[in-house]
This record gives structure tokens, sequence and C-alpha cells, in this order.
């Protein structure tokens, strides 16, 4: 099982699988080296990026997120204005301070190697550190790989192992769609209920519910920022934010009751996710849901969710928060929310799955039309391709947010008027054809900026 807060982590932006997974593969690797006591023997690091790390890692500040990882910091702590400053201080010096506790001397320019034309064998988001001494005898080599979302595995069964070492320790333990509904009616439970119990096991009630706020309310921060800082996202495409001045265009569509949920509710809701998604660009503090690429879409339409309807309180975000996390759940473990794996179907067109869900839910869906609303939701997201402009997460990412939240709402609604019990495709079947088609895309349009529109010739500057 997959807890709802490995789900739901905090990090930095601008994409969680080429700079939250890579950070924090960074400090596991100098962990290493200070438990096999290795740490004050390095003289020199090498560190190698593989596919699609390599192809769009200047894009995603993977370049940055390793160094910096490699000092000992982690994404969920660090202050993302310090980052940019730091890594420009290593390069300026040639000298990295490993885990924080050991100087040494780093070329940025030959150890720090883009391999283009190579793949390790288990991800295209492949990693591989090496620290050697004095002697230049090898002391450690260690690959891992970013599989999206912030996780990181180093090995074929690393994360199969975890994942069979957690599910026992569940009362209600599933892989599919299917037992997630059967355990729902076998124990006459809502989804939401099950996996708070789940949840409950690890850690307190009262710690799980607090854990969740939390989230929720670093997204609601996110939100808050973006809606109000101006400018234009680094990078070079002279991304001017928008979020600030389409406020200004709303203003007259107070967001108060349900009266207003027609037109005016979803130009909010667009406005929400542009605004998390313009932070995320920007390499500020965000929520994976499930990745930083689709930060926005399950913010904005639980924000919009709040905003547009009556009585919601804690307990109806934690029930929204729980029920997306199980749609997660089914697309981790049964295919992948990768973009560089599947494409960006597997990132927006997760998030507009579990926001449908999630929104279904809260709307007093059956566990069988929450079930229709995420199935529908991918299935009008399948074959989404991961084609950045200059490997920025900013063209298409940032309004392929909004669309995908606007998908979520319009899809939940959709759902509550069948009763899902005819589905002719079931959620677990549309899971399974995501990943092939993921499979069969070509690499060119899986995060390598090779194809689509990121070949559309724009005035990209070198970041």
């Amino acid at each position: 099982m997959i807890s709802i807060f490995e789900l739901f982590s905090i990090g930095l932006g601008p994409s969680s699988s080429h700079t939250v997974g890579p950070m924090r593969a960074a400090y596991a690797f100098c962990q290493e080296l200070i438990k096999m006591e290795l740490l004050t023997q390095v003289n020199r690091i090498q560190v190698e990026i593989f596919g699609s790390l390599a192809y769009t890692g200047k894009g995603h500040a993977t370049n940055k997120a390793i160094l910096l990882g490699l000092e000992n910091n982690l994404p969920d702590a660090i202050d993302p204005d310090y980052l940019p400053k730091r890594y420009e201080a290593i390069i300026a010096s040639k000298k990295i301070n490993l885990a924080n506790k050991y100087l040494i001397d780093f070329d940025y320019e030959t150890q720090f190697i883009f391999n283009l034309k190579d793949l390790l064998p288990l991800h295209t988001n492949g990693m591989r550190f090496s620290a050697y001494d004095k002697q230049n005898k090898l002391l450690l080599e260690k690959e891992f790989y970013s599989i999206g979302g912030g996780f990181i595995i180093t090995g074929k069964d690393d994360l199969k192992q975890r994942a069979q070492e957690k599910k026992s320790q569940y009362p209600y333990p599933f892989d599919t769609a299917a037992e997630l509904l059967a355990l729902c009616h076998q124990h006459n439970k809502k989804i939401w209920e099950l996996i708070f119990e789940n949840e409950a096991t690890l850690r307190s009630p009262e710690t799980v519910r607090k854990g969740i706020l939390h989230i929720v309310e670093v997204m609601e921060q996110s939100i808050e920022r973006g809606m109000k800082t101006t400018g234009f996202l680094p990078g070079g495409l002279n991304v001017r934010r928008r979020a600030p001045d389409l406020i200004e265009k709303l203003k007259e569509h107070p967001e108060s009751t349900i009266s207003h949920t027609e037109v005016a509710s979803l130009d909010w809701l667009n406005v929400y996710a542009i605004a998390v998604n313009e932070e995320n660009a920007a390499g500020s503090r965000v929520v994976t849901a499930p990745t930083n690429g689709a930060a926005g879409v399950l913010p904005a339409v639980l924000h919009y969710y709040k905003a547009f309807y009556n009585n919601v309180g804690d307990d109806e975000v934690i029930n929204f928060m729980l029920t997306a996390s199980a749609i997660a759940t089914l697309y981790k473990k049964g295919a992948s929310i990768s973009a560089a794996e599947v494409g960006c179907q597997g990132e927006v067109g997760v998030a507009s799955s579990m926001a449908a869900a999630a929104m279904a839910a809260a709307l007093g869906g059956t566990v069988e039309q929450i079930a229709s609303a995420a199935e529908i939701a991918m299935e009008h997201n399948l074959g989404l391709t991961c084609d950045p402009v200059g490997g920025l997460v900013q063209i298409p990412c940032i309004e392929r947010n909004a669309i995908g939240a606007v998908k979520a709402v319009n899809i939940a609604r959709l759902a509550l008027l069948e009763t899902g019990q005819y589905k002719k495709i079931s959620l677990d079947k549309v899971i399974e054809t995501m990943l092939r088609t993921g499979r069969d895309m070509n690499h060119h349009y899986k995060e390598t900026s090779l194809g689509g529109l990121a070949k559309i010739k724009v005035n990209v500057i070198e970041c």
C-alpha cells in the first residue's frame, strides 16, 4: 500500500520526477557514504544523469536539485529561494559541501554529466552517483531511478518489496479498483473511511487528520501566492504570470454561494489551477498531486469545492483528499505517474481522474459513481503526450492543469447522473489501457522535448 503522505508530498517545483526525486536520491547517496563511514575519504564526486533527466534536466532544475541534495537538503525543507543562489555559489567556487559536513573540490563542467546516449535498465529517469578517493579508487557507486511523484528506487524489486511489507500492516489492502469497491461493499464503508482506517494503523487518527490538513494548507498557500505574484517565469521563454491579471477580470464574480457555480465558477477554477502551476514553474513550494507537473488540478478542484459549495468543513476536506489518494494509489500500483514513462496521461490525466473521483465523492456519489468518474477522466486523457517547450514546465503544462481541473468537475457531475453500475469499461481496464498506451508512445513524446510542441521554434534561452 502507498500512504497518502507519500502520494501528497510537500516539495518544490518545477518537477516531482526531475527535481524532487533527484534531490532525494542525491541526499540518499550521501547518507549511504556516512553510513559506510566513507564520507571523509571522498576526494571526487561524479554525477551522471540519463534519458529524460538528461534531455530536460536543465529546464527542470535537475542539476540544481542534485547538487543541493548532495549538500544535505531535502525538498520539503529547503527554502526555494536558497536553491538557485547556492547552486550558483557551488558552480562559481568549484566546491561542494557533501552532506553539509565535508567540503571537496567540484568542477561542474567535468563532473556533472548529461548522458544523452545511454539509458539505465529500469527507467528513463536514471541517475548514477560515484565517489572516488585521492588515489582515484571507486569508494561507492549507486544508481537511482526517479519513477514519478518524487518516488525513488534503487533496483528492480525495491518498490515491490516496500509495497508488500506495508500491505500486511493495513486492515483493508487492495491493488485494484475491483478490490477496493469489493471492500467498500463487504464492510459497508465509504472509500475515504477505508483509507482513513488504513492510515490510522501507522499513526494516530488525530495525526492523520492534522497531516492531511497541513498538506491542504500548503496547497492553499500555493494558490494564494500564485494569485498575487506577478512578473515572468524563469527559463527564457518569457512566459508572463497570468493568474493576478485574470483575477482582476473576475472580481465582479463573488465566490460565495452555490448560485455562482456556472460560468463564473469555472473561470475561478481555471485561475486556481493556473496559480498553482505558475508557482511550480517558478520553483516555489507545491504539493505533488500526484506530481508537480500536475500539482494544480486537485488543489484547484478542492478550492473550488470549498469556495462554491456550502458547509464544507475539515471533515469534508479530509474525505476529499482520502478519496483522491485511493485513486492515485491505483494508478501508482497498476500503471505509472511518470510522464517520462507514459506521457502526460500519467500526470495531468491521473490528477484529473483523482479530482473527478474526489469531487464525485464530495457530492455524495456512490462507490460505483466515484469509480466511474475516475474512469471517465482517464478515458478522455488517454494518449496525452508530454512535450514541454524548452524542457520547462510551462507550455503547455500550466494551461493543461486548468483544463484537467475543469474536466474533473464536469466529469464528476456527469458521473452522478448515472448509477455507474453498467459501465462498459471499468476503472481497472482504463488503467491497464493507459499503461499500454504509454508503453506504445514514441519516446519523443514522453518528457524529452524531442517531439510535439517542444519542437516548435520559440525563443528559448539555456538556463
